[in-house]
């Protein structure tokens, strides 16, 4: 029995992992999107949501087989219930993925209007937090998912400079509207894709310490 389970923590864990590994390349082409203003690119990462969706299900149902089957306990319970949060946050940050996608889509046809934000600090920053975010469950590295849930509040800095700039704009520039609230819109799904990561990274700790650390609770 004990060698049946541990095969099948290997495997769930290589699974989720693989989830990972695709989220990661999905939110990559979408911060690339951003740059390039390309909506060909926004189309293949809309069109390939489906992927991310079903290695979501795999992992749930895996997770659910394995609490049937075995009934695990201490840390090893831990480590299904932090599995089944991360994918739930692996599977939102795909679908923000999207959501950029979709705002680069509108936005591409606007590239003459006067206003731009860079997105580039606040990419990078989102993105390392992703990445640092599952090195910490890879390697069970409880310091470094401290250090992404700091992050956090570089991120929510720089979304509010977005939002502080770009609404000055719309006065400015009210027959921009709608290009102005798509360029918005694309901070705000960065912004939650690094509220995702911290989540991973708090379900890390959990599954290290044994402590709920959400709401800032410990920090």
């Amino acid at each position: 029995m004990s060698k049946h389970f541990d095969r099948e923590l290997d495997k769930l864990k290589k699974k989720i992992l693989s989830l990972g590994a695709l989220v990661e390349e999905r939110l990559y082409l979408a911060i690339k999107a951003i740059e390039k203003k390309d909506p060909d690119l926004a189309i293949k990462i809309i069109r390939s949501d489906y992927e991310i969706d079903e290695k979501e299900v795999d992992v749930e149902e895996e997770c659910l087989k394995i609490l049937a089957l075995y009934q695990p306990v201490a840390i090893d319970l831990r480590f299904i219930i932090a599995v089944i949060k991360i994918n739930n946050d692996l599977e939102r940050i795909g679908d923000e993925a999207v959501n950029i996608a979709e705002r680069i889509q509108s936005i591409a046809k606007y590239l003459n209007f006067s206003f731009h934000f860079d997105y580039a600090q606040m990419a990078e920053i989102t993105a390392a937090m992703l990445k640092q975010s599952l090195d910490a469950l890879v390697n069970l590295d409880i310091d470094t998912a401290f250090k992404v849930i700091t992050m956090d509040d570089d991120v929510d800095s720089i979304q509010g400079k977005a939002y502080a700039q770009i609404k000055q704009a719309m006065r400015e520039h009210p027959d921009e509207m709608t290009y102005l609230v798509n360029l918005y819109l694309i901070s705000r799904h960065l912004e939650r894709v690094a509220d995702h990561a911290t989540n991973i990274s708090e379900e890390v700790i959990y599954l290290i310490e044994g402590e709920i650390i959400r709401h800032g609770k410990y920090l």
